[in-house]
């Protein structure tokens, strides 16, 4: 199991996300107030601090958090690779919205005026370990010290140190990130077929780094270019030899290479380019059998 090409290709509102939280963990921090950013009872029901709530969802409370956090959210850019930018916003703020929520309606009901709940994305990260959970397959297995493990395991024992960092404080948004992503992976409230607007998407877009191998696509979704053009009739070839069709590689496929961390165009022009080098050549058998 890999999270795919290395960086943050075709992951542009991961890579925003990430770099967001780390400057905002490490501004506050510096600041003397990362300790203090974090839910309570006090600040929603009596205070009403409510810029606390934008703190809360970017800025980690300590660097161990940031460290592991980041990490789990950097790896979790395959999902963005795999449903696209699209729906991938959409499940950010689902999580991130939802997972506040179920957090505010938490410090209700336990009234805990002394404690604060652990900052930082933690609704987003654990909302990301259902479809990690039933949607990444293992790779494979191996054993250390006689106890087996699978290439998902570090995945896992990475989270685990980030839900019971802080223990009870850190349990509950972890707890309620999970809750978030189940919701969302039983599309409540019909959230999957939500889209989020294009307009607002480029944005994150102009953030990634241009890529010299993506190709154009046409209005269908088909790529365009760096598809080699055979013409009907070859110099010195007689017109009866049969010509094998150029199709569409199936949703199999395709899937399939998407499953594996790449984007779903890479997927689509990497099967078209090899079917047409294995039509060619049958093509060129063909042709000479015929004269």
């Amino acid at each position: 199991m890999n999270g795919g090409p290395s960086g943050f290709h075709n992951a542009p509102v991961t890579k925003t996300f990430v770099f967001a939280s780390g400057f905002l963990t490490v501004l506050l921090g510096l600041q003397g107030r990362s300790l203090k950013l974090g839910l309570s009872y006090q600040d929603i029901f009596q205070k009403f601090q409510l810029w606390k709530f934008l703190a809360s969802i970017f800025s980690f409370s300590s660097t161990p958090e940031m460290i592991f956090g980041l990490y789990l959210l950097y790896y979790f850019r395959v999902f963005e690779r795999q449903i696209g930018s699209n729906k991938h916003t959409i499940f950010i703020l689902f999580s991130v919205i939802l997972s506040l929520l179920l957090e505010i309606l938490a410090l209700a009901y336990l009234k805990d005026p002394l404690n604060n709940l652990a900052s930082g994305p933690y609704g987003l990260i654990f909302a990301a370990f259902v479809p990690f959970y039933f949607d990444i397959p293992v790779s494979s297995r191996f054993r250390i010290f006689g106890i087996s493990f699978t290439d998902k395991s570090f995945i896992y024992l990475a989270g685990l140190q980030l839900l019971f960092s802080s223990w009870k404080r850190s349990l509950i948004p972890g707890l309620c990130g999970l809750l978030a992503g189940s919701l969302y992976r039983l599309n409540a409230f019909g959230i999957r077929k939500i889209k989020f607007p294009d307009a607002l998407l480029s944005v994150f877009s102009r953030l990634s780094w241009p890529s010299s191998n993506s190709s154009p696509t046409s209005s269908n979704g088909n790529i365009v270019g760096n598809v080699h053009a055979y013409p009907d009739q070859m110099e010195g070839s007689y017109p009866s030899a049969p010509r094998i069709p150029v199709t569409e590689p199936s949703e199999t496929s395709v899937a399939t290479l998407v499953s594996m961390g790449f984007d779903r165009d890479s997927a689509i022009q990497a099967l078209v380019l090899a079917r047409n080098d294995i039509n060619t050549a049958t093509n060129m058998l063909l042709e000479s059998q015929s004269r």
